[in-house]
């Protein structure tokens, strides 16, 4: 992506008003400009989990999934500032990693989903556990968390510019906010089919960006990046005529030493997914 794109990809979601959430320019008669993507909401319901997304992967221990909280949970703990405090999970799904944090942090959860809601709360009963929908202004305290992790939501979210907005007021000066999301143009996508890859497949991710335009959004919001990598090329198959298990083997194994190491390696470009660990500048 070239500057000119960024500025473009940028620009078109640049609000109007000073709220990050207002109107955007084509509502109330102020003037038109590319539309907001909505989220098909329809999908947010129990079968998102049981059959949709979350259906179509094992959860059970030692799962790829499994793994992945654990190393998401390690991660924000050594990340977090020193005191710990409070920690905010916005869109908790379906609780475990909140459940693997409640004894390290305050936990607060919140998710869109009913569904999700009850699911945290069984797996995190120490967590404050609230239905939220953080396509609107966050109903929390400027300033009330040190820590806030968003995994696999923002992509979901019809102003992501202004969420990241909303993370930098609830966050404490020198906190951190970790989210993860879609690469849309990490090395090997090309040998896919972006229509139903890992990305592509789910109608819900209608806010995939390139890395240079999170890297934006969250410094025009006060945010340092400390880490931006990614997080393996583990959605195979890549290559035709070759086993499925051999290609995971052959490119899936950075991804798990990344994990079992409790590393942050991989390149940006070797991710599926990008990892973005950021903190709030002191003086904000």
């Amino acid at each position: 992506m070239n500057a000119s794109e960024l500025e473009t990809a940028v620009d078109s979601q640049k609000l109007d008003t000073d709220s990050p959430f207002a109107p955007e320019p084509g509502d109330r008669g102020l003037p038109a400009k590319p539309s907001v993507p909505r989220a098909p909401v329809h999908h947010y319901n129990e079968s998102y989990f049981r059959v949709r997304e979350y259906g179509k992967r094992p959860l059970g221990r030692f799962s790829m999934y499994w793994f992945a909280r654990r190393y998401y949970a390690a991660l924000l703990r050594r990340y977090a500032p020193a005191e710990g405090g409070s920690l905010l999970e916005v869109g908790s799904g379906l609780g475990h990693l909140l459940g693997l944090l409640q004894d390290d942090f305050q936990c607060t959860g919140i998710d869109m989903m009913d569904y999700a809601v009850e699911q945290t709360r069984q797996q995190a009963p120490r967590a404050r556990v609230l239905p939220g929908d953080a396509n609107q202004p966050l109903q929390f305290e400027t300033g009330e968390f040190s820590v806030v992790a968003a995994l696999h939501l923002i992509e979901h979210l019809e102003r992501p510019r202004a969420f990241i907005g909303e993370i930098r007021r609830v966050l404490r000066p020198g906190g951190l906010f970790l989210f993860v999301t879609p690469h849309p143009e990490y090395a090997l996508r090309s040998l896919k089919d972006p229509a139903t890859d890992a990305t592509g497949i789910d109608p819900t991710h209608i806010n995939v960006q390139p890395p240079a335009v999170w890297r934006a959004w969250c410094a025009e919001n006060g945010f340092r990046i400390e880490r931006h990598f990614g997080d393996g090329l583990w959605d195979v198959p890549y290559l035709p005529l070759v086993p499925t298990k051999l290609q995971f083997a052959l490119f899936g194994w950075p991804a798990l030493l990344q994990v079992l190491t409790r590393g942050a390696f991989i390149p940006l470009n070797w991710g599926v997914n990008q990892i973005v660990i950021a903190r709030k500048s002191a003086g904000i």
